[in-house]
């Protein structure tokens, strides 16, 4: 399906800029991480809220999703200053992003369940809002950055190298130190709040580095472009049949790694650990919390799959490695349905399983999601990332309040039971269990099939993106009014 032709080569980045603009994965993953995994036991566990009640406040803030990230998009296109278009967001919004961790990880002490509701809400849409405003002019620098098909690849296991360092980061220590906080006499709401400071923290770094150091290369700033209304930018991006394709995958990609995110820790402590809250495990003579030394195992495995990942998306094409990582995950998840409770060595050999394809679940559709942009322009004549890496945010995002509404759902329509304050034990009824691992197993290997199903038809292969690339030197060498070239 791919070819080993490297097709034009551009001018390689240094080895320090991708390091650097890598980073910036650090500050998205430590807030989708926490986000996937932890917020929906927080809204039921610690802020009280009833599951399908938490699962609206979720879904209400996709509308607000829907208007921010394709704006915003839009007027990164359109920016223009002495830094570029992409590197003020960063310089500005770092740091309110990094405090809006404190917020999103707030209990309000409210009676009411509307009250509660309502307060959620507000704070996940600002919370997303300044998420959106470092997101979307992070993510749209990589095609800026670089014009080369497997040149994006690499750049791409930077930026997932330091996605799934934080994700072992925040899904490791976040237990750790919410049981810290609990044997220290605290809360778990002031638990939760340490966790928000310390990662919100560090999340503002990267972005400050990257303003500091990564310049746009191979944008279109410094060319004059014809203005076009936010509608037909939309419209024209959804006449992008490679973009239509790239979403699919990306959204069936993601919301089964959120969903099975957010039922994981649900899964460990009621089936697993049949309700133990305090179950550990001992891995390398050091004691750790369930859950902890299963993201663990699961993400250092990803880790150092990367490498493996990289080498064969550039032998075989980008899609064909996705696909062989997708039926191989996909047949990890149908496996974990049938694991029985208090077997806990054999949920860490299926968490050394899931990671090796969870490594191609990172890197692999953001590799593939920069091509369209070159597809857009010979099409249009205008470079649009900003529109287009918007509404891949808006899509990462969803797939994530989706995620937290069908998980929530599923556990209110089927008698979620929440702990009362200060037990460590307690178990759930029978169907809420069944709910838990068909979320885990059969829900997630059902979605991860219709992504390589998506993915066996994409369109963009290596020797097509290479021809692109052709026909766009040769019209970039002529004079900047040259009409637009109609792909068939």
């Amino acid at each position: 399906m791919g070819s080993k032709t490297s097709g034009i080569k551009a001018k390689a980045l240094s080895f320090w800029v991708k390091l650097v603009y890598g980073s910036g994965d650090w500050s998205g993953s430590s807030y989708g991480t926490l986000r996937q995994i932890f917020y929906a036991i927080f809204l039921t566990d610690v802020v009280g809220l009833e599951p399908r009640l938490a699962s609206v406040a979720a879904l209400v803030s996709i509308f607000w999703d829907a208007v921010n990230d394709p704006l915003i998009g839009v007027l990164t296109d359109r920016m223009r200053s002495r830094w570029g278009r992409r590197r003020p967001f960063l310089l500005f919004f770092a740091i309110p992003f990094g405090l809006s961790f404190m917020l999103l990880w707030w209990a309000p002490p409210w009676e009411s369940q509307i009250a509660l509701a309502v307060t959620v809400t507000l704070a996940f849409m600002v919370s997303d809002t300044l998420e959106t405003l470092v997101g979307v002019p992070f993510a749209s620098l990589l095609p800026e950055l670089t014009p080369d098909y497997d040149e994006r690849t690499t750049l791409t296991s930077f930026r997932m190298f330091f996605n799934l360092l934080a994700s072992l980061a925040t899904a490791v220590a976040a237990p750790m130190i919410v049981d810290a906080a609990l044997a220290a006499g605290l809360t778990q709401q002031q638990g939760y709040l340490l966790v928000a400071g310390l990662f919100g923290g560090l999340a503002a770094l990267p972005f400050l580095l990257i303003f500091a150091v990564v310049r746009e290369r191979y944008g279109a700033a410094d060319r004059p472009q014809e203005t076009v209304t936010f509608r037909q930018t939309v419209r024209t991006a959804w006449a992008n049949i490679p973009f239509r394709f790239a979403t699919l995958i990306f959204m069936l990609n993601w919301i089964t790694f959120d969903i099975v995110a957010l039922a994981l820790p649900f899964y460990l402590l009621y089936w697993i650990a049949a309700g133990n809250m305090l179950a550990s495990v001992t891995l390398l003579g050091v004691s750790l919390p369930l859950e902890s030394a299963v993201f663990a195992i699961l993400l250092v495995t990803a880790i150092i799959a990367l490498p493996f990942w990289l080498w064969l998306a550039h032998r075989t094409g980008k899609h064909t490695a996705y696909i062989i990582g997708m039926v191989f995950w996909a047949g990890v998840q149908l496996a974990i349905f049938s694991v029985r409770p208090g077997q806990v060595t054999l949920v860490l050999w299926m968490s050394f399983l899931a990671g090796l394809s969870v490594s191609a679940a990172h890197i692999l559709p953001d590799a593939m999601f920069p091509d369209v942009i070159e597809w857009d322009e010979l099409r249009t004549g205008r470079r649009q990332e900003g529109i287009y890496y918007g509404v891949k945010n808006f899509i990462r995002k969803t797939s994530g309040a989706l995620a937290i509404f069908l998980g929530l759902q599923a556990l209110g329509w089927f008698n979620y039971q929440t702990p009362p304050e200060g037990v460590t034990t307690f178990t759930q009824p029978p169907e809420t269990l069944t709910a838990i691992r068909m979320l885990i197993g059969p829900l997630g290997a059902a979605l991860l099939f219709s992504a390589v199903i998506t993915t066996w038809f994409y369109p963009l292969t290596r020797d097509r993106h290479t021809r692109i690339r052709k026909l766009l030197e040769k019209r970039n060498g002529r004079r900047e009014s040259a009409p637009p070239i109609n792909l068939p």
